[in-house]
Parts: C-alpha cells; structure tokens; sequence
C-alpha cells in the first residue's frame, strides 16, 4: 500500500485543513461516477479514499504517524487481525464520507425564499474527452468532412477547415461527458495527424515540391505542367534552367479562411533519358571537347 500522505500529495506535516482540502479536490477528480468505466480511475479513488480514513481521523493520524498503523489502515502486530483497524465507523472513519457529499451536494437555504430549507444538487460540468483522427495531405489542405464515434456509441461529422496542421487540435463543443446536476456536458478534443504526401512538403502555408524535367525542357524553356493542392497549373521554365532552379507559384500554396494564401515552390530537377542515347552521347562528347566548363569551381568546391 502506498503512503496515505503521498497518495494525497501532503506532507506529514499538513494541517486537517490541509488534509481536507487535498481529499476535497482529489475526490472530486477522481470519482468514478465522473470517469466510468475507467479502472484506474476507479482504484485512484480507492487509494484516495483509504489514505483520507486514515490521516482524516485524528485519533488513527496519531496511530500511524507513531507507526501502530499500516499504510491500509490495519494494525501493526497482535491487534491487527481484526476488521482492517476502522473500528466502528466503517472505511471512512466518519469524516471523508461526510466531506464525499457536500461534493455533489449543498444547502440552497434562502434561494427560493428565506428559511425554505430546500436543498439543490450541486453542478458540475461534464469532462472534457480526447480523440484522435488520421486524415490525408490534401483533405487537411483543402477541407474536408469526417465522421468520429463518440463514447457513447454515437457518431458526428466533423469539419475538417483548410490548411489543417498535423496535431491541430478541433474543439467540439458541448460533446464530451454528460454534467452532473444540470452542469453543461464537457468538449471533445480531436487531435488530427496529417499523413505526409508522397511529393508534397508543407513549410507554414507554403508548398515545396521538386519538378522532372528533360534536358530539352532545361536548356530550351517552355510550359510544363504541375500538381498544386487546389489542382495542375501551367508553369513556364526558363531556357538554360540548371537542376535547383526554384519557380515560384504565388498563391498556390496552402488557403485558410481569413488569412493570405501561401505560395508554391518549384525545384526543377533534370532528368536524363531511362536508356542512353547513343546520338545524344556522341553529340555531348564532341561538343565537350570545346565548350568544357567547370561546374565545381563555380560553386566553390576550390575554396571549400
């Protein structure tokens, strides 16, 4: 059994404020009836339970800070073979019952005229739950509808807005645990995780993607097309484009309600032929011959 003064997170040295404060706020987290179906919850708010029988009885605090008693509340030696050492006022010791009740419950003298002695349930707001949706690159970018299970066995369709972020977090209002008490019901929170795309990079609201294109297409320009996320577009590439050469596409990048759309960026990569032409090789080599340039120097590879 752990120690009662650890289960409730106080020092030995707490005052029974202390000790009633700390069994208060961890019962009312704790309470199965607010996390069913939970079994750790649910042993949680057993430990917690114990630990109060014993430190909230001033008598039975005594007996364990002197060491008579057993973190369960049992006594040490010969005495200990009786009923767990609660003695006659069951496993709460006549205090963290009482305390147990005024958590969901309190006098409402004078709300409904004075000395009506009417009582009313006390409200408290539903928990809060958690869940996670896997979606694809361009539903996150563009927008998109999912439909969730919820705990209760229903389902809900769940705007998915544009230019979701992977671990975005989307609040449902008013989805979570039933309240108590006619407390409003708590949110659901639904994590989504974006999968990554297979030539697609997200940077911000930018998109970043590497192009093919042919040796023709490089040293001699012209239009090619290209993917973006809202569809293909034409893009013009300059004669004597090198492998690197970055084109811009302004606005085609990510577009969120209310904000600048992001732009698209081009890399171009030339790309050879699968099989080796055999005219295009000799032409390069006595072309070669003449017009050699040194790539390497250019780009400092000298002078690293």
């Amino acid at each position: 059994m752990k120690d009662p003064y650890e289960v409730l997170g106080v020092k030995s040295s707490a005052s029974a404020d202390e000790l009633k404060q700390a069994y208060r706020r961890l019962a009312k987290e704790f309470h199965p009836d607010l996390n069913p179906n939970d079994p750790i919850v649910e042993q949680r708010f057993k430990e917690i339970s114990q630990a109060y029988s014993i430190l909230g009885d001033k008598d039975r605090k005594k007996k364990f800070d002197r060491g008579e008693l057993n973190a369960d509340g049992s006594e040490r030696g010969p005495r200990g073979f009786g009923r767990g050492g609660f003695g006659g006022q069951g496993p709460f010791g006549g205090g963290a019952e009482d305390i147990f009740n005024d958590l969901f419950r309190r006098a409402g003298r004078g709300n409904a005229g004075a000395g009506s002695g009417r009582t009313r349930t006390m409200e408290m707001r539903g928990k809060d739950v958690s869940y996670s949706l896997r979606i694809g690159f361009l539903d996150a970018a563009r927008g998109s509808r999912r439909r969730v299970s919820l705990f209760d066995g229903k389902s809900i369709d769940v705007a998915i807005p544009p230019g979701t972020e992977d671990g975005q977090t989307l609040r449902l209002r008013g989805q979570g645990m039933p309240g108590m008490g006619g407390g409003e019901a708590g949110d659901a929170f639904v994590e989504v995780q974006v999968d990554s795309h297979r030539f697609f990079e997200r940077d911000g609201d930018d998109i970043h993607l590497y192009a093919p294109v042919t040796l023709a297409e490089a040293l001699l320009g012209g239009k090619i097309t290209v993917p973006t996320v809202s569809g293909p577009v034409a893009l013009t590439v300059p004669a004597n484009s090198n492998s690197g050469t970055t084109l811009r596409l302004k606005g085609k990048g990510i577009a969120r309600p209310g904000k600048t759309a992001g732009d698209q960026f081009v890399r171009l990569r030339i790309m050879l032929p699968d099989k080796a032409d055999k005219d295009l090789v000799d032409f390069v080599k006595e072309w070669s011959k003449d017009y050699d340039y040194d790539v390497r120097r250019r780009a400092g590879f000298d002078n690293p």
